[in-house]
């Protein structure tokens, strides 16, 4: 009897010792305490914090046309940043499909393309990816940069809240509002199609229902305050439209005609109902496509 119970009590450690095993397996790596080195990383903290990105999805600063007042605004805070003086976090908003997150990417290309070189390895602008559901973990990747001797851009493409989620906020303090603050060698650029970052129906809703309506959207809209800089993008006219498509067409020197270019161009927008950059884009990639050329 007591061999069993002994043999019993062996095997019942055997089998926690795999379940423990099992455990440890399926549980997310322990995330990492200092910035690795590199120019780009996406923040995922459920596979270990940040994750490098060898290659950044960019077109050419160039090419991103109808939107040079943006363009030359960001860029040149941007530029401030990058050189250690004062700048603004920045919130990028309005109509779809204009080069809002192409304009954050290239611009991070442009910057770096002047700080080539090992000799301006720490001199080099980090871009970092943080998506939109992660947003309420901000705080533990802010203490993680707040060490590094690099400058860094947080970027979050299409950040919008929506009624009854509160992770705004964990943006909020992370911002401006926190004990700690945000550190001096971070910035924070944000996409978005809505100007204050909440529905519109959610704040006229609470304008209309609380018994003191501007301190309701105040509460809702004060986020928005945080981005010392707005830039507005709007949809495009036929003239801009036909200009990005011509840009592109000449950058990667495709061969047709001008005349027929700009015929099918107005087709492609008229067949799809709009027009921005990201249809001058998916027109050129057709194109090309059938023109049998690469865009390299």
């Amino acid at each position: 009897m007591a061999n069993r119970d002994k043999q019993s009590t062996l095997g019942d450690g055997a089998a926690l010792a795999r379940i423990a095993d099992a455990l440890e397996r399926l549980a997310p790596p322990p995330i990492g305490t200092k910035l690795p080195d590199g120019d780009a990383f996406v923040w995922e903290p459920v596979q270990g914090g940040l994750v490098a990105v060898a290659h950044v999805a960019h077109v050419d600063l160039s090419l991103l046309k109808g939107i040079e007042n943006q363009r030359d605004t960001l860029l040149a805070n941007t530029q401030h940043f990058a050189e250690g003086l004062p700048a603004n976090n920045a919130l990028l908003w309005g109509a779809r499909g204009m080069g809002k997150s192409s304009l954050v990417k290239a611009m991070h290309e442009a910057i770096n393309a002047e700080r080539k070189g090992a000799a301006n390895k720490e001199k080099r602008l980090v871009l970092i990816e943080i998506h939109r559901e992660d947003i309420d973990t901000l705080p533990a990747l802010l203490r993680i940069l707040r060490t590094s001797p690099r400058r860094i851009l947080l970027f979050c493409d299409d950040l919008s809240f929506d009624k009854d989620d509160t992770s705004y906020k964990s943006l909020k303090a992370a911002l401006e509002g926190g004990i700690e603050g945000r550190p001096a060698n971070v910035i924070f650029y944000a996409t978005s199609n809505r100007r204050h970052l909440m529905p519109r129906e959610l704040v006229d809703n609470e304008r209309g229902t609380a018994i003191n309506p501007g301190e309701a959207v105040e509460e809702k809209v004060s986020l928005s305050d945080r981005f010392g800089l707005w830039l507005g993008f709007h949809h495009c006219g036929q003239d801009e439209y036909l200009s990005m498509i011509g840009a592109y067409a000449s950058f990667y020197k495709l061969k047709i005609a001008p005349e027929e270019l700009r015929k099918r161009a107005l087709a492609w927008a008229m067949g799809r109902g709009a027009r921005s950059g990201r249809v001058a884009w998916q027109f050129i990639q057709d194109l090309a496509g059938e023109l049998g050329q690469k865009l390299d």
